[in-house]
């Protein structure tokens, strides 16, 4: 009975070890994973660089649009503008 019953772990054992992943298999899901963390890290990248384009954007339009108030508050007299130098 004891020979029967470590033959019978024995053999489930084996059975259990023999349904596991091959290890092309593992290659395969660590190869795709690979790939998946590489295409997360691109897509921050991407969205990163975008924001830094937005910022830089809006940073442009605003100094724009404080350039045109400058223009406009000399025009109507608010303040005075730059003394521009005579050339001799």
């Amino acid at each position: 009975m004891k020979k029967l019953a470590t033959l019978l772990v024995i053999g489930v054992v084996a059975f259990m070890y023999s349904c596991g992943p091959s290890a092309k298999e593992l290659e395969e899901k660590r190869i795709a994973d690979s790939i998946r963390v590489a295409d997360s890290l691109a897509m921050v990248q991407a969205e990163q660089q975008r924001v830094a384009d937005s910022i830089a954007k809006a940073q442009d339009e605003k100094k724009i649009a404080d350039s045109i108030a400058h223009q406009d508050s000399i025009k109507k007299g608010l303040i005075k503008g730059a003394k521009k130098h005579a050339k001799k």
